[in-house]
C-alpha cells in the first residue's frame, strides 16, 4: 500500500482553451474537474495502475467534501482530517499549443490541533505502508520544518519516505533523511542555489542534495526526462512524446510510478518516465492507466549525457 499525505489539497479546475487573450472573453472547448493536490494526484496515478493508495489529507468545507467524493468516485481510500477552513480551488487553463496557466489558491490555515491531527493520522496508518509520499506545499499555519517532523515520525515506525516539495520546507526535511526526493528542474536550482543549464549541472546538484541528507534524488527534467542518483549509481532516462496535451500532475505520475516498481534503481527509473510520459499526453490532470504507458519509448541509461543542454534551462 502507498499511503499519500496531502497538507494543502485542492479542488482543481480545467478549462482547455484555444488561447488567452487578456481581457477577453474566452470559450473553452472542454472542462474537467478533480481531486487535487500532488499527494492526491500520486494516489490517483496509484489507483489507475490497480494499487492500493490511502490518502491523507486535511478537508473541509463544500470544495473539502466534493474532493473527498471525487477520490470515492476514483475507488481511493481517504483518511480525512477535518479542519474548519475551506480546501482551496485551483484553475488551470490549457491552451492548444500545450501552454498550460494555473491559479493557485493559499488555501486555510491550520490550527495547532489540526496540524497534530495531520500527523497523528498520518503515524495511525504508516505501519500498513510500504512507502509514504509527502506531496506538496504547506498550507498557512505549518512550519518549513513540519515535513522534516513528519519523516523523523515515519522513520520511527520503519516507514520509508518520498518526498515531493520545495523551498525552504525541503531543505529542512533533508536532516531528517528523506528516503527519496523528487525535486524538478526549477526546484533543484533553487535548492543549491545557482542556474542549471546542462544535465551535468542537474546531476552535481542532485549529488548535493544526497550530501545535505536525501538518500535517493529523482529529479524531473521537463521534455529532457528524468535522473535517479542514489547510493547503487546515477541514471538518465527519456522518453519520445509526439505530442503535449497538458503537463498537470505529470511529476505526480512519475513519482507514482517509481514508488509502484518498488521506488529504486534504473526499473523504478523507468517505470517513472514511462508515467510522466503517458500524462502529458492526457488531458487536464488526468492520471496514466497501464493501458496509456508505452515503455518501449523509455531509454534508461547510466552513461549519462553530462553535457546535454537542457530544453529549458533553469536561471
Amino acid at each position: 500500500m502507498i499511503l499519500t499525505v496531502t497538507p494543502n489539497p485542492s479542488l482543481d479546475r480545467t478549462y482547455e482553451v484555444p488561447a488567452l487573450e487578456r481581457g477577453g472573453v474566452i470559450r473553452a472547448d472542454g472542462e474537467r474537474m478533480d481531486p487535487g493536490g500532488k499527494g492526491v494526484n500520486v494516489s490517483r496515478a496509484v489507483a489507475a495502475a490497480g494499487r492500493r493508495t490511502l490518502a491523507v489529507l486535511p478537508l473541509g468545507g463544500a470544495p473539502g467534501a466534493l474532493v473527498a467524493d471525487l477520490l470515492d468516485a476514483q475507488g481511493i481510500e481517504v483518511a480525512p482530517v477535518p479542519v474548519a477552513g475551506a480546501t482551496r480551488s485551483n484553475i488551470a487553463l490549457a491552451e492548444a499549443d500545450g501552454v498550460l496557466t494555473k491559479i493557485n489558491a493559499p488555501g486555510p490555515e491550520l490550527s495547532a490541533a489540526e496540524q497534530e491531527l495531520l500527523l497523528d493520522t498520518v503515524r495511525s496508518h504508516s505501519r500498513a505502508a510500504d512507502w509514504i509520499a509527502c506531496c506538496g506545499s504547506l498550507p498557512r499555519g505549518l512550519a518549513p520544518s513540519w515535513y522534516a517532523d513528519l519523516v523523523t515520525r515515519a522513520h520511527a515506525v520503519g516507514a520509508r519516505i518520498a518526498l515531493d516539495t520545495s523551498g525552504r520546507a525541503l531543505l529542512e526535511a533533508l536532516r531528517a533523511r528523506p528516503d527519496v526526493v523528487k525535486p524538478n528542474a526549477g526546484e533543484l536550482a533553487e535548492a543549491v542555489g545557482r542556474p542549471l543549464a546542462t544535465v551535468g549541472d542537474a546531476l552535481k546538484a542532485a549529488e548535493e542534495l544526497r550530501a545535505l541528507g536525501a538518500r535517493a534524488v529523482l529529479a524531473s527534467l521537463g521534455a529532457d526526462g528524468q535522473l535517479l542518483v542514489a547510493d547503487a549509481g546515477a541514471w538518465f532516462g527519456s522518453a519520445r512524446v509526439p505530442a503535449v496535451r497538458s503537463n498537470v500532475g505529470a511529476g505526480d505520475a512519475s513519482l507514482a510510478g517509481f514508488l509502484i516498481a518498488g521506488g529504486t534503481g534504473p526499473e523504478a527509473l523507468a517505470s517513472a518516465v514511462a508515467h510522466g510520459a503517458a500524462a502529458v499526453r492526457l488531458p487536464g490532470s488526468v492520471m496514466p492507466a497501464p493501458a496509456d504507458l508505452d515503455p518501449a519509448a523509455v531509454t534508461v541509461t547510466a552513461d549519462i549525457p553530462l553535457d546535454r543542454e537542457l530544453t529549458e534551462p533553469v536561471p
